[in-house]
């Protein structure tokens, strides 16, 4: 039986949208990661948008994992921006000197949409997705 993803990843043209919406254990974040870098090169996709406005507390695994699957989406040729991270939680990272470097960042998912837009031309001089 397949295993329900706890993450709905929806695809908006060459865009896909993960929408985090609870408390992810440490395997759903895995197997959040190798869905999103599976299905950048089967879509083609240009960009990714990570929206983690529900989540609360994000620990330091979970950072990491975020600025892994930017990397690894850079890598495929494509752009990850994070939206909606929460005044708390920026807080909290902060004081706890969790970072998110080199990982996009935008308010919420129009501006981090727009954000993907305007780094468009930046991620096609990067080359193409690797299937």
């Amino acid at each position: 039986m397949p295993v329900q993803m706890p993450v709905p990843i929806l695809k908006q043209g060459s865009v896909l949208i993960a929408s985090i919406q609870t408390a992810l254990t440490d395997t759903d974040v895995l197997r959040l990661q190798q869905k999103l870098i599976e299905q950048v090169g089967r879509y083609r996709s240009r960009g990714i948008v990570v929206d983690v406005a529900a989540i609360d507390v994000m620990d330091s695994f979970v950072a990491r994992s975020l600025r892994a699957i930017a990397q690894m989406t850079r890598l495929r040729g494509a752009e990850m921006v994070l939206v909606g991270i929460q005044p708390e939680v920026a807080f909290a990272m902060v004081q706890l000197g969790t970072s998110l470097e080199d990982v996009h960042t935008a308010l919420d998912l129009e501006e981090g949409l727009a954000l993907l837009e305007s780094l468009g031309g930046e991620a096609g001089r990067h080359g193409g997705s690797v299937s």
